[in-house]
């Protein structure tokens, strides 16, 4: 501990040279350039001078440092001026030039929400727009969406600059989406060509870390290391050549400390915590280099992987003085506050401070509730068992180890007896031995009802207690419904709202499973047929101008399924009834839906969805469908470990899935 806390005072102090080196060299940059500036001529003023809105269209954006002298805020008084005269006299082309410039503006200050609302107002003319006003909106949209995280909007950007002929890559929004998989083929057929040709060191260790990052995070830690393995390689190689540049091998040193970071990830995630630890430290110092010697999210990342590894363990020292480092910077760097609580409980509870730890595992539910409930039924379940009955269940399982030790002390004391009876002689004593083992068997007996009756009132209390997660779970998701509703009666977009229905019709889809659970005495199984009741009658509530004709006809009287197969079969169901509400019965038209879980023979189980109404239009493929619908049914398929079927030749249309 003492040569760790040795070496770390070593490096602060080089530390604190090279950021005084660095900010006396900034200085004289600063002092350079603003001499240069008496010089220079405005580019605004430059602008203004310039009388045709082609040109000045043009010139704002190539010129790269228009902001050398006059602040964006000066451009946009600048802008509004001639945009409000153009408005004026009627003139579109003036008005849509400007107005892409004034969205690129409000990127340029910050203020994405004003300039994402301009620019889509604006794109709605697309077709009075001219190629060179239309590709120029279209990156900048690229711009303020990426700042918002509307990844989905902005990969249908992305879309439409590739199909105006725009060289543009899908890998990077499709990452952010979660698409790691898709990500990591993008950047292959991206990349491989130059790969091939190239014998670029520093290409190929950015190459191959950039895939191993891919894999890192769709879970396929050994083939992610072998990548990343195979980017350090090169990225040692390429810093074997002494003819490099002092920036492009300041780039190197970068590059290094990344690939290095997701070495430690790699060892991290394959509970290689001692080993790890070194290449974490060495992506945090190459962080702060590249930084200027700040304390950029990265760092503050890594300081978090550091602090788990440290937890694993158990240096519960050095794991408080990161948590705290964490503290100290997440007024000037916005951290991942999830990841930072779970790790603080974590702390609390090794520590032996259960309050504590309750506290932060509550702020770490909350925040985690509010990121993704899609991955909260996985998590929370989990963390809450964690944390929740972790210490009953080592209670539990103390009391079934002394139940046993204690057995085996009553066999062997009974042997003993039986022993010592057989070798005494003297009916008195034998009698006396007997009577002290009978004392003594006696007392253990109690000894044993009473631990029995502790098991079994702690298995009742655990019961108590999975009803009161699975009664918060559902009230957690209504929360979340009637969030999504207030959402969308604060949305005017038709799209949106309808997205938000969907997703609210999901989540209570989900709802319904947890209220479901502890409203049956075995939290074990789900009895479907009340369960399908219940959900479908949901369902046709909210299409109830047409509901009242519907029919629906459930038969799954004897089906009783798990958590994990029940949840995939409502969302499933949710999909189907809601898009047979939409699509399959004309306003006004009878109709009828049939939905059968029926377990066969062969122990397997088939759940088939059928309706009578318009069936799916001609030429539909659900392999190549886009629709959210129809991947979320196919990804619930493989979830069951099954596949679509679908018979189109019927009036209306027939689904059907077979699982285990």
């Amino acid at each position: 501990m003492g040569l760790k806390l040795e070496i770390a005072l070593q490096r602060y102090t080089t530390y604190k040279k090279t950021v005084f080196l660095f900010l006396l060299l900034n200085a004289v940059v600063i002092c350079y350039a603003q001499k240069g500036d008496t010089v220079n001529n405005d580019p605004l003023k430059e602008f203004l001078k310039i009388n045709s809105i082609e040109e000045r269209f043009n010139y704002f954006f190539n010129t790269n440092n228009r902001y050398q002298i006059s602040s964006a805020y000066t451009w946009l008084d600048s802008i509004n001026k001639p945009l409000i005269e153009a408005e004026k006299y009627k003139d579109s082309v003036t008005v849509f030039k400007y107005k892409t410039i004034l969205a690129q503006l409000y990127y340029d200050v910050g203020n994405y929400d004003k300039g994402a609302l301009i620019a889509e107002l604006l794109y709605q003319k697309e077709g009075k727009l001219g190629r060179e006003v239309k590709i120029q909106l279209l990156k900048t949209l690229d711009k303020l969406y990426e700042e918002l995280q509307l990844y989905d909007k902005q990969l249908e950007i992305r879309r439409d600059l590739k199909n105006a002929g725009v060289a543009i890559v899908l890998y990077d929004v499709y990452a952010e989406l979660g698409l790691y998989r898709q990500a990591m083929m993008e950047y292959v057929i991206a990349n491989k060509t130059k790969l091939e040709t190239s014998n670029d060191e520093f290409y190929k260790a950015k190459y191959y870390n950039d895939l191993g990052v891919y894999l890192l995070k769709d879970g396929s830690i050994y083939t992610a290391l072998k990548d990343i393995e195979t980017a350090k390689k090169s990225i040692d190689n390429y810093l074997k050549d002494t003819s490099i540049s002092v920036d492009r091998f300041n780039e190197a040193v970068f590059l290094k400390g990344k690939i290095e970071s997701n070495l430690g990830k790699c060892k991290m995630f394959q509970s290689k915590f001692k080993d790890a630890l070194p290449y974490l430290e060495a992506g945090v110092s190459a962080s702060k280099i590249h930084d200027n010697g700040m304390y950029s999210k990265t760092t503050v990342d890594l300081w978090g992987n550091i602090a788990e590894c440290y937890l694993e363990i158990n240096n519960l020292e050095l794991a408080k003085a990161y948590l705290d480092s964490i503290v100290q910077q997440q007024k000037v760097v916005k951290s991942n506050s999830v990841n930072y609580n779970r790790l603080r409980a974590n702390f609390y509870l090794k520590d032996s401070s259960p309050d504590s730890a309750s506290l932060f595992f509550k702020k770490y539910v909350k925040l985690k509730d509010s990121v993704d409930y899609s991955s909260r039924k996985k998590q929370l379940l989990s963390l809450l068992v964690q944390f929740d009955l972790k210490n009953q269940k080592e209670t539990i399982e103390r009391q079934r180890l002394n139940l046993e030790k204690n057995k085996a002390e009553i066999l062997e004391r009974e042997k003993a007896i039986y022993l010592s009876v057989s070798a005494l002689a003297l009916c008195i004593l034998c009698v006396i031995g007997l009577i002290v083992a009978y004392l003594k068997s006696t007392k253990n007996k109690r000894l044993i009802e009473n631990q029995k009756r502790i098991i079994e009132n702690s298995l009742i209390e655990k019961d108590s207690l999975l009803k009161e997660i699975h009664h918060r779970v559902k009230n957690n998701l209504q929360v979340v419904s009637s969030l999504l509703s207030i959402q969308t009666k604060n949305t005017k977009s038709k799209s949106a709202i309808n997205a938000l229905e969907e997703g609210k019709s999901r989540v209570k889809a989900m709802a319904l499973i947890h209220q479901k659970l502890y409203q049956n005495e075995d939290l074990s199984v789900i009895k479907m047929q009340e369960y399908i009741e219940s959900l479908s009658a949901s369902i046709q509530s909210v299409y109830k101008k047409n509901g009242d004709k519907i029919h629906i006809h459930i038969n799954a009287e004897s089906s009783e399924l798990d958590v994990d197969r029940a949840i995939p079969i409502g969302l499933i169901l949710n999909e189907l009834i809601s898009n047979s509400f939409k699509y399959a019965f004309e306003h006004g038209n009878k109709g009828n839906i049939y939905i059968s879980l029926i377990k066969e023979e062969d122990n397997r189980i088939l759940f088939e969805y059928k309706d009578d109404g318009m069936g799916l239009p001609e030429g539909f493929d659900t392999e190549v469908s886009g629709s959210m619908g129809m991947n979320l049914i196919r990804r619930l398929a493989n979830q069951l470990r099954s596949k679509i079927n679908i018979d189109k030749n019927l009036q209306g249309v027939r689904f059907w899935f077979y699982f285990d």
